[in-house]
């Protein structure tokens, strides 16, 4: 996909290696305010559910949001009894800011959260988690709205989270089915380029994440859940509502306007496989050939509207003039954005002088229509003038697609664009996950060319990671 955006900077997905006992491959938070009664026995029944049934070394991490009770207290006990119970202290509400500061810091290359009325049944956290273990996707949900989920709840909050979920579809044109589900995971590297972009520091934390991620592309992974309302719930329903609605307005508003710099969150070239180059197959033909007709039907009915309009005043050939000519010029701006994904005012005018060359090729067809009608019949009617318009222009818009595909707008080989970096840990043998950078040693190579310039397949191939392998050329 073309864009005038600079190349992210999140790395290609990889299943994830399987560290050392001690390290962590799953941060589980709890946001916590005043939840002195319900804490222990949430974070015992999570403890004994993971200790049973996940399969990787995990980590439970209390995050207490200035709970003024005997909150606190509690977490500390749970930390000392429990070698895998961290307890976290701030002294600032807000469940976005809690899971922000905790993410943030966390060594631990898959990040979760519950709530800890662990209203979810935790037989899908495995599953939320597995996807992103494996590289497949960048988050994961649970949907209560699923079809296959089993929700147990009143008309009252089956009411408003349907309202809302039906709010973030028409207004930021969100595909995810349930924002606020207390049940989420991310992957590491992409929180650390995500949660910055994300303002909000409370409920809205969730769906403004969600919104952003969509939006770059990103892979979120749904899971169906079982969830039992909890009926003690502390939640603020009106208070909530408002700061949510507050939210999408402001989102909405920096989504229009460009203001999120959404392009650091894509992924690098040949992670995506409608980059790659598959044999016989043209890349984007078939997207293109619909959003091409698309465009080329709204672009007809508007020619036809202006042609009946200029045709009031002036002749028929000078009337299809003016009407094609504008019409020509808004249909390369809508093709260019919508069509063949070209973002940004570099090459418009360019652009637009080709198109203005199809024009005359569209308007030859066209005029040369009109004339052989003008010359069999001396007084046509309009009706049958409009009929031979759209026969000329069916074969018109042909001739124009193809002419847009492979010289207005033809592919581009960035060479830049299509480069893979593979990286190597300088000590493979001793996996670690940690907020600091590492420095890595570098390999470029194009996907799918071998060391001696020979192309293969451009499906890289992915190795397990072992202790032993220490092999300089084990790129990871």
């Amino acid at each position: 996909m073309r864009t005038d955006s600079s190349p992210g900077t999140l790395p290609a997905r990889e299943h994830l290696p399987a560290g050392d006992a001690g390290t962590p491959v799953l941060d589980v938070v709890i946001p916590v305010y005043n939840e002195e009664k319900d804490l222990q026995p949430c974070v015992l029944r999570l403890h004994d559910h993971l200790k049973r049934t996940f399969p990787y070394a995990f980590r439970i991490t209390i995050a207490d949001n200035a709970s003024t009770d005997t909150t606190p207290q509690v977490s500390e006990r749970l930390e000392a009894e429990l070698p895998e119970v961290r307890a976290f202290r701030l002294e600032q509400k807000g469940r976005g800011r809690a899971l922000r500061t905790v993410w943030s810091a966390s060594d631990a290359p898959i990040l979760a959260y519950m709530d800890v009325d662990l209203s979810t049944d935790l037989n899908a956290l495995l599953p939320l988690v597995a996807p992103l273990i494996s590289g497949h996707s960048d988050l994961a949900i649970g949907s209560r709205l699923a079809r296959s989920s089993r929700v147990v709840r009143g008309p009252k909050r089956e009411f408003i989270s349907r309202a809302y979920n039906l709010i973030l579809r028409g207004s930021l044109q969100a595909r995810f089915s349930d924002a606020q589900c207390g049940f989420k995971a991310i992957r590491r590297d992409v929180a650390q380029v995500l949660l910055p972009l994300v303002e909000d520091t409370g409920w809205f934390f969730d769906t403004e994440m969600l919104v952003l991620a969509e939006r770059a592309g990103l892979r979120i992974h749904e899971v169906p859940v079982d969830w039992v309302d909890d009926p003690d719930s502390t939640v603020h329903i009106v208070k909530t509502a408002t700061d949510d609605l507050k939210g999408v307005w402001r989102v909405g508003k920096a989504l229009a306007t460009g203001a999120l710099p959404l392009d650091r969150l894509t992924r690098p070239f040949g992670d995506d496989p409608r980059d790659r180059d598959v044999q016989d197959v043209p890349r984007g033909l078939a997207r293109q050939l619909v959003g091409f007709c698309v465009v080329g039907g709204l672009s007809t009915l508007f020619y036809l509207l202006l042609y009946s309009g200029f045709r009031v005043f002036t002749g028929s050939q000078i009337a299809n003039a003016l009407a094609l000519l504008v019409s020509a010029i808004a249909n390369t701006a809508a093709n260019r954005r919508l069509t063949f994904g070209v973002r940004g005012r570099s090459g418009a005018v360019r652009h637009q002088a080709q198109g203005l060359v199809v024009f005359g090729i569209g308007l030859a067809l066209t005029s040369g229509s009109l004339a052989a009608l003008n010359a069999a019949s001396s007084d046509p009617a309009h009706s049958t003038e409009l009929a031979v318009l759209i026969a000329a222009n069916l074969a018109a818009t042909v001739l124009r697609f193809l002419l847009f595909r492979a010289w207005v707008f033809p592919e581009q080989r960035d060479e830049s664009a299509s480069t893979v970096v593979a990286t190597h840990l300088p000590n493979p043998s001793s996996p670690t996950y940690s907020l600091r950078q590492p420095t890595y040693d570098t390999t470029q190579f194009r996907a799918g060319e071998a060391a001696d310039g020979t192309w293969r397949d451009a499906t890289l191939q992915l190795q397990p990671v072992r202790p032993h392998d220490t092999d300089s050329r084990d790129y990871r």
